[in-house]
């Protein structure tokens, strides 16, 4: 009898510490890893023997809306790297109305496709009190180098919906900050909260298949799997537009994308 009544009394002290541990002791790091380092399934790759392309161009329609002049008076360094006055970048344009800074990419079409993050980094600097280039590219994961070229400390404060928002200073001199964003999100806006004026975009791709256009307008998007696609030119004052196209093997299509021209929106 009073052997049974020991073994009871030590099979409730067992169960109490089992509680216990479970409520409020350390748990043991080393048998759950945290879901970052879940290594994703592997999924299809794109065949170069039969990946085609989508080129084209993208313009606006009507007169470019006059930029506003920035006054660089409160930070001579900066207005020392300029030859003449500054204006806004919020429209870019060049021959023809062919439209700079427009992230053109393919938004859906490549379901069951894998695509590892480049090990290069995008380069995104800060010279003459401005953000170079003001609108980047980068994919999911895909380190970002920010360099400080100036004599002065800036301060990088990307404002994102979806991804963790980040604020850090950055004096004359100092290394690059390197950061990389999980999620897709196009696209995230930068500012600067030191200086005002300084504005960029970052936007952040699941798939290598974007371009961010430069003043003649044109983008090419290389080695797609044939495929039907939606492309969308995103557009940080024009907002975005889309576009289907189909591509056979080695087929390449030509598509052109179209705003039109509105004021720009007050700051």
């Amino acid at each position: 009898m009073k052997k049974r009544t020991f073994g009871t009394y030590s099979l409730a002290i067992g169960a109490f510490a089992m509680v216990m541990t479970g409520c409020g002791g350390k748990k043991d790091e080393s048998t759950e890893a945290p879901a970052s380092t879940a290594v994703p399934a592997a999924g299809k790759t794109v065949d170069a023997a039969t990946a085609g392309e989508v080129t084209g161009s993208v313009k606006l329609d009507g007169a470019a809306p006059k930029m506003r002049t920035i006054s660089m008076a409160a930070e001579p360094n900066c207005a020392k790297a300029h030859s003449g006055p500054v204006t806004s970048e919020e429209v870019v344009t060049g021959d023809g109305g062919a439209l700079a800074n427009v992230v053109v990419y393919v938004k859906s079409g490549l379901d069951g496709y894998s695509f590892p993050a480049p090990s290069t980094p995008v380069k995104f600097e800060q010279q003459g009190c401005q953000y170079h280039p003001h609108v980047a590219g980068v994919m999911v994961g895909q380190n970002i180098d920010v360099a400080n070229a100036d004599m002065t400390t800036h301060n990088i404060h990307p404002i994102p919906k979806v991804n963790r928002e980040w604020n850090e200073s950055q004096p004359p001199g100092a290394a690059p900050i390197e950061k990389s964003f999980p999620r897709d999100e196009i696209a995230i806006p930068v500012k600067c909260n030191i200086h005002p004026w300084m504005k960029a975009y970052m936007a952040v791709l699941p798939n290598p298949y974007f371009q961010v256009t430069t003043k003649d307008g044109a983008f090419d998007l290389k080695n797609l799997p044939p495929g039907t696609y939606t492309l969308t030119a995103w557009h940080e004052l024009y907002g975005t537009s889309d576009q289907t196209v189909t591509i056979g093997a080695k087929e390449s299509k030509a598509v052109t994308f179209v705003f039109k021209a509105t004021p720009p929106a007050a700051d």
